[in-house]
């Protein structure tokens, strides 16, 4: 998934996200054990699998950011399971992870029962920058990771304040992605 500065940024197509799973039964279970059962011993083993997914992604990149949690969320979970796997894909990959370059500065309800339009409301305004993170983000190609990808609202939301931040290109990969069947 990838967005880059200019008038072909609109928005972020989810068919061109790559990531080493698809969202299902076997996946889920795995995702949410990280995500909400405090299995973060499993994080290393799925940020090696996420870089090896990745790795044309990476090898593009000039830094590696996680999608932030908001300080209430990650007050209660007490970690945040992107950046978990992004500090994972920096160390065998060697591209600076910077773990606070986006600040979640709006607390959004749980998405997991939204719909696309509700969910791009829902974080909508959600992200910015951080200010102490700003000059050095100018010019540079950032890979956003997250742990799964749903409709793409989230990463669609930062991918345009990393880019209005002054990013050349933002791509985007995730653990795990939910494949819709064609209607």
């Amino acid at each position: 998934m990838r967005c880059c500065a200019g008038p072909a940024c609109a928005s972020i197509h989810r068919s061109n996200a790559p990531a080493p799973s698809w969202y299902g039964d076997f996946s889920r279970k795995i995702v949410l054990a990280l995500k909400h059962g405090d299995r973060t011993d499993t994080a290393p083993a799925l940020g090696r699998w996420l870089a090896r997914a990745g790795r044309a992604l990476i090898d593009d990149a000039d830094m590696i950011a996680p999608v932030p949690l908001h300080w209430t969320r990650l007050l209660a979970r007490r970690y945040n399971q992107s950046a978990l796997l992004a500090g994972v894909v920096g160390e065998v990959s060697s591209v600076t992870v910077v773990q606070d370059l986006l600040v979640r500065k709006k607390r959004t309800p749980s998405q997991g029962r939204m719909g696309w339009s509700k969910r791009r409301r829902n974080v909508q305004g959600a992200f910015k920058v951080n200010p102490a993170r700003r000059q050095g983000l100018a010019g540079r190609h950032v890979l956003l990771i997250d742990d799964v990808l749903t409709t793409g609202a989230t990463a669609q939301a930062c991918a345009k304040t990393l880019l209005r931040g002054g990013a050349q290109a933002v791509d985007v990969l995730t653990l795990a992605r939910v494949v819709r069947a064609a209607v």
